[in-house]
């Protein structure tokens, strides 16, 4: 897939691929206007969103019951490096979710390809061309 990225103006720069365009802003302190998330902000709404679509995926797999499913994701930083130290996902579950199912229901939110991803990470090449894309 390719993502063609531009500024918008300000900090807000635009990520179109597809029929999709997703915005991203800056908070004030960084220069911007804070009217649309972080980059890194997406990041992690990625990681959480991925690993609800498995969690969802898996119970309808199952006719197990969704309704009321929420999942909250909690980050533990490190002041030195500013970077994420530990993720948390907290997934809750209905009262009549079948017991025999949590622990399945866990495992299968680990699967996430986002957190695959960061666990092997990729090789990154970035490089540098004048000329318009």
């Amino acid at each position: 897939m390719d993502i063609h990225v531009q500024s918008s103006g300000g900090m807000l720069i635009d990520a179109r691929f597809g029929d999709f365009t997703v915005s991203t802003d800056q908070p004030e302190a960084d220069g911007g206007a804070n009217s649309a998330p972080s980059p890194f902000d997406l990041f992690l709404a990625s990681l959480a969103t991925c690993a609800g679509y498995y969690v969802i995926a898996f119970c309808r797999e199952r006719d197990l019951p969704t309704e009321g499913i929420s999942l909250k994701m909690t980050n533990t930083w490190n002041d030195q490096t500013h970077l994420a130290e530990n993720i948390a996902i907290e997934i809750t579950l209905p009262a009549a979710f079948p017991e025999k199912y949590r622990r399945a229901v866990t495992r299968v939110a680990g699967m996430c390809t986002v957190k695959r991803h960061m666990e092997n990470p990729p090789e990154f090449v970035i490089t540098a061309r004048n000329g318009q894309p």
